[in-house]
């Protein structure tokens, strides 16, 4: 089968269905392969009806004494039956499956899988599955794949789509020359791929990872290394003047700048003002202060007659630093032309916003992605800030140039990289270190619990709303999945309404809403409609909150350390008192460990330090740590090691053949180009 052919030339995939993987981003055979699984789900071993456990996924071996009762309830039919322990009995519950009377006799022993709850003091199993012993036996001993998924597409019907196409011949050509792949240890392309879908034990999954993360680094660092080796320094045709207004300006700021953000801003003019054009990254923890060190910056810019332009990973957080920037000139009485551009605009909207490109020579341009759009020429661009969430920043800088000169490029990355891993991510920046924290803000208050605490939690939030504040509440899953007893938001949202007064508002934000339905929902939390936000990790990146003052994280053993300082850093943005509340569900030693490194410091660059020293190379199992760079399987912190494998292995493939033109590159290069046209697809480009 060709990788490149659609998806509905998979047996089974219709025109609905086919519409319903391209929600998930699947167009192709090659793209549902590339679909990794999300974690994997280990059957648990047999055990009788006395060792069930509430809240707990249970395989239970039984006998059963009676045939199953069928009752036909207003709504639907509801089959029941019991098997017995020694002193417990376990109620078996099927909802509209009236078909499973017939299938189970009395007297035949059967393994029924399912999550185990207790409903007026019985233990209740609600639509476990029936598997023969032998069935069961051979099952026990797999990983079976548990996917992202999208309303329509069950995790049932990818995992039989991913085992028809891998029935086939191999789809993908190697592509890693020969003596990178022995150097490192590192399996076949096509066999790492069929294992990350269906390994046959945690060895071969560690094994096909391996290969998977180190091929996501090589390739980035390879479009970074690549087009740094075509790229000279270009020469700084800009004029900057040599004067105070900057210090001036931040003299007129309400609090004073911190040592590290006056350093900052030094840096970043003493660039522009120099020989060659400014490539820096400028790394702030959260909270560390960063967008008025872009303020500046922009600000310095239009002071010299020129425009610049920041890039913002969402629409909500370009407008607000679009109103932000606009209650920063009129305070500073600076008749800067500030123009918006973003995606969802009326096409008058936009039309409007190019002209304002051409007409205003000093203006400040935010927006999203449509900053780089055909229609959008720029005039006189100086500046480009961009966020660190735009994977393939090489290339945007390369449009930015065709459409405006070769400007200064600034990039704002809130992710504490150790230096070490920043230095090959950004290997062709500059870096500035933002490592002090404003002195008005309250550090925030953690602390970890576990699931008891969760009442206590509730009250504390309803506490916090009806003295004015707001809260999120942070869910690591969209909706209920087969197999993995996490929180949900989607259910814990209707849980909630249960819990707290008709007068608190709750919103859900999830990453499978369109774009439009996620900026009305944040829009609408910024603006105190709704006072607790239940939401999945599309919070880690967003915009800034001063009202919200808890963050309750749920399954916090299943972030990495730096995520969850992502995620803290939410709340504590204004002047009250923030919590963060990171309820661990695991008895694990190691995750009580690691929690509490982040129960005990507010430091991101510590944290992320520690958890680098802490997590293991089989450690995959939980939510990716980072997201910040969208790799599909990689992490920054607990890849390290591959992370600079993968750095060295460019460097040989390079320095032997800096054009990639030699034959045992030939498929490298066919891939590498493949990965670029990709990227920008996905950028819309």
């Amino acid at each position: 089968m060709d990788q490149n052919a659609s998806i509905s030339a998979v047996k089974g995939i219709g025109a609905k269905t086919e519409r319903l993987f391209k929600k998930l981003g699947v167009y192709t055979v090659g793209d549902i392969l590339l679909h990794y699984p999300k974690t994997y789900v280990r059957y648990p071993a047999v055990i009788a009806a006395d060792k069930v456990e509430e809240n707990s996924i249970a395989a239970v071996f039984g006998k059963i004494r009676k045939t199953p009762v069928v009752m036909q309830t207003k709504s639907m039919p509801v089959t029941t039956a019991k098997v017995f322990g020694e002193e417990k009995e376990l109620e078996l519950i099927w909802f509209r499956m009236p078909y499973i009377k017939s299938k189970l006799k009395p007297g035949q022993s059967f393994v029924f899988y399912g999550k185990v709850v207790r409903k007026n003091q019985n233990y209740v199993m609600e639509q476990p599955v029936i598997y023969t012993q032998e069935q069961y036996g051979r099952m026990e001993q797999s990983f079976f794949p548990v996917y992202a998924l999208t309303s329509g597409i069950t995790n049932h019907m990818i995992t039989k789509t991913v085992s028809t196409i891998l029935s086939e011949d191999k789809l993908f050509a190697e592509y890693l020359p020969d003596e990178i792949r022995k150097t490192y240890a590192l399996s076949e392309y096509n066999y790492a791929v069929s294992q990350i879908h269906f390994p046959n034990d945690m060895d071969t999954l560690i094994t096909a990872r391996k290969r998977l993360v180190f091929d996501e680094f090589f390739l980035f660092i390879l479009s970074m290394q690549y087009q740094k080796e075509k790229r000279i320094r270009e020469k700084n045709e800009f004029c900057f003047a040599n004067d105070s207004f900057v210090e001036e300006l931040a003299e007129k700021l309400p609090y004073d700048l911190t040592g590290a953000q006056k350093r900052a801003v030094s840096e970043i003019k003493e660039d522009m003002r120099g020989e060659f054009v400014m490539q820096r990254l400028v790394q702030g923890d959260v909270g560390s202060g960063k967008t008025i060190i872009a303020f500046l910056a922009m600000a310095d810019v239009s002071h010299n007659g020129m425009q610049s332009a920041i890039m913002a990973p969402t629409e909500v957080l370009a407008r607000q630093h679009y109103d932000t920037f606009r209650m920063l000139c009129q305070s500073f009485d600076l008749k800067i032309p500030l123009v918006l551009l973003t995606g969802s605009m009326t096409a008058r909207q936009k039309r409007m916003a190019y002209e304002s490109l051409q007409m205003y020579q000093n203006a400040i341009i935010i927006g999203t992605h449509a900053l780089i759009q055909e229609k959008a020429v720029y005039d006189n661009l100086a500046l480009v800030i961009t966020d660190e969430q735009h994977r393939f920043g090489v290339r945007q800088r390369e449009i930015f140039a065709e459409k405006g000169g070769c400007p200064h490029i600034l990039v704002m990355s809130a992710t504490p990289i150790p230096r070490t891993l920043a230095l090959i991510i950004y290997g062709d920046l500059a870096i500035s270190v933002v490592d002090e924290v404003p002195a008005k803000r309250l550090p925030v208050k953690n602390c970890v619990v576990d699931t008891h605490f969760r009442p206590k939690s509730y009250e504390f939030i309803e506490k916090e709303v009806a003295n004015g504040h707001q809260a999120y509440v942070i869910c690591p899953l969209v909706e209920e999945t087969e197999n993995l007893d996490l929180e949900n938001a989607t259910d814990y949202v209707k849980k909630l309404r249960e819990i707290f007064p008709e007068q608190i508002q709750l919103g859900l934000l999830h990453g499978q809403m369109k774009q439009e339905q996620k900026n009305k929902v944040m829009d609408g939390f910024l603006k105190n409609e709704f006072q607790v936000l239940v939401s999945t990790t599309v919070v880690e990146v967003g915009v800034n909150v001063p009202n919200a003052t808890v963050m309750m994280i749920e399954n916090a053993e299943r972030f990495g350390l730096a995520q969850l300082h992502q995620l803290r850093g939410r709340v504590g943005r204004g002047d009250a008192q923030s919590y963060c509340i990171m309820v661990n569900c695991s008895d694990s030693k190691s995750a009580k460990k690691r929690l509490a490194i982040l129960n005990e410091s507010n430091d991101g660059f510590k944290i992320a330090s520690e958890d680098l020293k802490l997590r293991g190379p089989g450690d995959f199992f939980g939510i990716r740590q980072s997201g910040e760079l969208a790799f599909s399987l990689a992490d920054l912190y607990q890849d390290a090691d591959l992370l600079k494998m993968a750095s060295e292995a460019v460097s040989t493939v390079l320095s032997n053949d800096p054009e990639l033109k030699k034959d045992e590159n030939k498929n490298l290069r066919r891939h590498y180009e493949t990965y670029m046209k990709e990227s920008l697809s996905r950028l819309n480009l």
